[in-house]
């Protein structure tokens, strides 16, 4: 038995040369992507400009903070939820359509290989480049960033969408089939109960990603609390980026708890 087991570990195969091969790559790739790294731009300032953004964060604007105008931070974080808020919605409504004619399971191949190719077009370009498109044709404001929270959230939701449509169980249409029900009553009862949980939760996990989003939208003049933000920093305001910055971390902690409660009961029903 030892004298099988010793030929076995001896007849195993040699993978250290093929492991040292890919550790030499990565480690080639390191350097040569650390050679294209600049630091010219970098100034003895940028100490006291790091130090003072926390002091800013520690010593915010309480005036700002609690000011309940449309100048002040609740007003901005509020425009902010709703930007990502109907985004998400308008979104995750335009993904419905699209994510049945991407499923394989359902449309022909030519068909649901279009579909993905405009998914994946839509995919390709960032936030930032559809903020700027829409504000030069609406013209600045939370309009701008409402059409383009849409839009971002209809190419990763339509994926999602689309994976969940292609895992039906198809077991449950065909028993429903058998007992002779109707197209309404399989989609009721077969198919609704199948793709509602993981709809919701793509949904909700869309809107924690678009309120970050709307954040970034806000410094090319997309509405939301992006643009009060660097002003107040390129005035060096450090207390008016601070009472900003507070609140966008309270904010983002709050929503990303009742998110995260959310998705863990549709998950577990």
């Amino acid at each position: 038995m030892e004298e099988r087991i010793e030929k076995a570990y001896e007849a195993r195969p040699k993978t250290w040369v093929y492991n040292c091969t890919i550790l030499a790559i990565v480690v080639i790739l390191m350097i040569w992507s650390a050679t294209s790294m600049e630091t010219s731009g970098t100034t003895t300032d940028g100490g006291k400009i790091a130090l003072n953004i926390l002091s800013g964060i520690f010593h915010p604007d309480t005036k700002l903070l609690f000011n309940l105008t449309k100048q002040g931070v609740p007003y901005l974080l509020l425009e902010t939820i709703c930007i990502a808020f109907l985004g998400t919605v308008v979104g995750a409504i335009i993904s419905i359509p699209f994510a049945f004619l991407t499923a394989q399971n359902l449309v022909p191949k030519p068909i649901a290989f279009m579909g993905r190719l405009i998914v994946m077009a839509i995919r390709t370009i960032p936030s930032l480049i559809y903020g700027l498109m829409f504000i030069s044709v609406t013209g600045p404001g939370p309009f701008a960033g409402l059409l383009t929270m849409s839009l971002c959230s209809v190419g990763m939701v339509s994926k999602m969408y689309t994976e969940a449509i292609e895992d039906l169980d198809t077991k449950i249409l065909e028993s429903l089939d058998a007992e002779g029900c109707t197209t309404w009553q399989k989609i009721r009862h077969g198919i609704l109960p199948q793709l509602m949980p993981n709809f919701a939760s793509t949904a909700i996990y869309r809107f924690d990603i678009n309120l970050r989003d709307a954040t970034v939208l806000g410094l090319v003049g997309a509405g939301g609390i992006g643009a009060p933000l660097i002003f107040a920093m390129n005035a060096y305001r450090w207390s008016e980026a601070g009472a900003i910055l507070v609140g966008l971390v309270v904010l983002v902690l709050i929503v990303e708890w009742i998110s995260t409660k959310i998705r863990v009961k549709l998950t577990r029903g």
